[in-house]
This record gives C-alpha cells, sequence and structure tokens, in this order.
C-alpha cells in the first residue's frame, strides 16, 4: 500500500541522501480532517487518500464489483486541472497550485483505477499526458516530478500507460524508454543479489537490492500494471538469464527468482525498516506474490499466498483498504479465489470499508485452484526458482526449504 510504500521510499532516500517530500510520514490513526462520505478508510487522507481508494475502487472491478458511485465520484474529483493527482485535497473548490503536492504515483494509481470504470477517457487522457510531461531523460519516473527515477514509481507509470492502451515502449524521453529506466537499476548476472532491483542508485551510482523495488520492477519490465496477470511458466530458472544486459523478459524472470530465494526460509520477506528486524512485511510480500504469478511462477506465488492466508488478518484490519485490495491483486494473479482466502471474504472485507458497491457479483465458481502444488509440480522442483545457481557463491542451508507451505489452504482452523 501507500504508506508502506511511503515508508520504503524514505528509507531509501535517507540512505540515498537526496530530499524526502514531508508527506512520506505514516498518516495518523485519528482523522485530522473530516472523513468524505464516498472515502475508502476511516484513517487520516491526507497521505493515501488517492492511493488507497484507486486500489480499493480497482480492485472492486477486478472481482466484478461495482463502485458506489459516490466513491468514483471522489476519486474524480480529486484530480487537478494540469492532469495530475495529489495524495488528498480536502477542498477540490480550491484549484491546485505550485504548492499542491501531486506525484507520479497517486497519478498513475487513479489512472489505472478510473480507466478500468470506464467513462473517464478526459480524465485519464489528461492523467497520462501529465505523467508524460514529467518523464525523467533516463527514461522512468521519479515519486515527486523532477526527482531521480526510481523503479516504484517507473513500475506503476508504465502500469497507467498500459491500462490506457499506450505502449510503454513507445513512451520515451531523450530516446529512453521506461523499460530503459527499469533495466539500468536490475542488479546483473554474476553481482551477489542478481536479478534483483534497486530502488535508486546510490550517490556513486552503486546499486542495492530492494524487495520493494523488485516487486515493483518485475510487474513493471513486463509492462503490467497493479492488476497483473499470470504469465507462461518458464522452462527452467536454474540459470540467471541476460548477463550483463538482460531482456526485459529476462529481467522479470531473474527479479522473480530473487524474491522466491529471498522468501525460502520463511515464506514472506522481511521488513526493511528501522527497528523491526525480522518483522514480515506483509504489503511487500503480496506484491511478491503478483510478481512471482506475471513471471510465471504462478505455483510459487500459490505457496506464499499460504502464509499469507494465515497472518493476514490483523495487519490488513490495521492498514484498511488498500491491504485488503493488495491481497485480491495477490489471489488474482495467483489464481486463487479471493472470496475463500483463508476461509474469509477479502471481497466482502475490501467492500465493509467504505460506501456499498452499486452491485457484486457471486463467487467465481470457476476459480479452484489451491495453493498446494500437484504431484507434477513438486517433481519439478529441480527447476524451481530455489535452484542452484542463487546459491552459488552465497551460503547454502541445510534443511530449509519451503515444505512448511506445501500443506494446502488449511481449511477448519
Amino acid at each position: 500500500m501507500y504508506v508502506r510504500r511511503s515508508a520504503a521510499v524514505l528509507a531509501a532516500v535517507t540512505v540515498i541522501g537526496t530530499v524526502t517530500p514531508a508527506f512520506a510520514a505514516d498518516p495518523s490513526p485519528s482523522p485530522s480532517v473530516a472523513l468524505p462520505s464516498g472515502l475508502y478508510g476511516t484513517t487520516d487522507p491526507t497521505y493515501d487518500g488517492v492511493w488507497r481508494q484507486s486500489l480499493a475502487l480497482l480492485a472492486q472491478d477486478t472481482v466484478d464489483v461495482k463502485p458506489a458511485a459516490k466513491a468514483v465520484e471522489w476519486l474524480a474529483g480529486q484530480q487537478c486541472a494540469d492532469g495530475g493527482f495529489a495524495p488528498f485535497r480536502a477542498d477540490v473548490s480550491k484549484a491546485c497550485d505550485a504548492k499542491t503536492p501531486v506525484d507520479t504515483n497517486n497519478t498513475a494509481a487513479a489512472v489505472q483505477a478510473l480507466a478500468a470504470l470506464d467513462g473517464h477517457d478526459t480524465a485519464t487522457g489528461k492523467a497520462v499526458e501529465w505523467l508524460k510531461s514529467v518523464q525523467n531523460k533516463d527514461g522512468g519516473w521519479g515519486y515527486m516530478p523532477g526527482g531521480a527515477s526510481d523503479a516504484n514509481s517507473t513500475s506503476v507509470v508504465i502500469g497507467a500507460l498500459a491500462a490506457v492502451g499506450e505502449k510503454p515502449a513507445d513512451v520515451r524521453k531523450a530516446g529512453k524508454s521506461p523499460y530503459d529506466a527499469l533495466l539500468k537499476l536490475s542488479l546483473p548476472c554474476g553481482d551477489e543479489d542478481a536479478g534483483a532491483f534497486a530502488f535508486q542508485p546510490d550517490k556513486k551510482g552503486a546499486l542495492a537490492a530492494n524487495a520493494d523495488a523488485t516487486a515493483a520492477g518485475v510487474v513493471g519490465v513486463l509492462g503490467q500494471g497493479l492488476v497483473a496477470a499470470a504469465g507462461k511458466a518458464p522452462a527452467s530458472t536454474r540459470k540467471c538469464l541476460g548477463g550483463k544486459t538482460p531482456t526485459p523478459a529476462d529481467a522479470a524472470l531473474n527479479g522473480a527468482v530473487h524474491l522466491a530465494r529471498g522468501m525460502s526460509g520463511t515464506g514472506y520477506l522481511k521488513s526493511v525498516l528501522p527497528g523491526a528486524k525480522d518483522q514480515p512485511d506483509y504489503g511487500n510480500t503480496a506484491d511478491a506474490v503478483v510478481a512471482l504469478s506475471a513471471a510465471g511462477l504462478t505455483q510459487r506465488g500459490r505457496e506464499v499466498l499460504v502464509w499469507l492466508e494465515q497472518h493476514y488478518a490483523a495487519w490488513a484490519e490495521q492498514s484498511g483498504p488498500a491491504a485488503y485490495a493488495q491481497l485480491i491483486f495477490a489471489a488474482h494473479a495467483a489464481g486463487i479465489d479471493p472470496r475463500d482466502f483463508g476461509d474469509t471474504d477479502l471481497v466482502k472485507q475490501l467492500n465493509a470499508t467504505g460506501p456499498a458497491p452499486q452491485s457484486a457479483s457471486a463467487p467465481n465458481a470457476s476459480v479452484t485452484a489451491s495453493a498446494k502444488p500437484s504431484e507434477d509440480e513438486e517433481k519439478e522442483d529441480g527447476d524451481s526458482p530455489f535452484g542452484v545457481w542463487w546459491y552459488v557463491g552465497i551460503f547454502l542451508v541445510v534443511g530449509i526449504g519451503i515444505g512448511f507451505l506445501l500443506s494446502g489452504r488449511n481449511k477448519g482452523k
């Protein structure tokens, strides 16, 4: 979700030494502004209103729920005249000015939601033109206009471009496309963290692996958005692909394998925030499921969903609509019914965080995939993303594997 990503951005820019936007802090649980009736969530929307609303509406559309009209109207009404979106505008009767903190992430998320809901071509067109106007010369985007390109921002903008039918590869600045920017942030074969994406280079141009950026980067180089479709299963994941100059497809698979390796002993990704040693990063883990599935490692994504099914509740309840949306995106990408997620209905839980939707379809009976691998998939474990080449030159922990993840969906808890 936006707050989690903002925290990751805050940590990254603190290390890199660049300026951090003042509004990148976590929101207060007690709203300091009046909550609009069309808004999802009950926490202060100052820092994440547009983001969480966009994810909520997009998740509802993904599961054939027609959102409340006032919820859609609220999101559309947050747009500035130039096309950009800020995290939250309490008074939309006042025109946006130079002090309005419009940014690429909220704008791109709003585009993806409004494009999915149809009837908003003018709004999404203006937003995409604004995004193009702030594209950097390396082909990517930073969080704020003019900021250095980062993997997360570039990826969410790619999703917005794809949502309106644009070809991201054709959206160029100084001859560079968004894919060029992302590939520059991908750690090449031979590196200890080969396959990972960095958030941004440091002051010396060095790249440091970042799981949040990797999850975003994998989906981005595949030209997909927040709602991603499962990719074709790779023939093998034993070898790092592309050497020093991977193609987007190479970089996506390498990144997915890196994420899988990072979860091989736990089933989840760990938080990198100060004071959160060995604590799960639930949101990033959900994003990783989307990345794994988009890159063709769908079964591995389902295995991670087993852990999320058993542990997500407290996090999602505290984090609100964006968290439920992320889980719905993860289940959708992995082919798991979000209405039967650890014996609960994620769609019902999301709907309960805001105005009642206009309509909701019945559960999709065709979604019956299990998180437990089949016998054939277990036999193919030699080609798994926990394969040999990742451990060469690093280490091999004897006895650590993913067996505890293969226990199925654990009904009747």
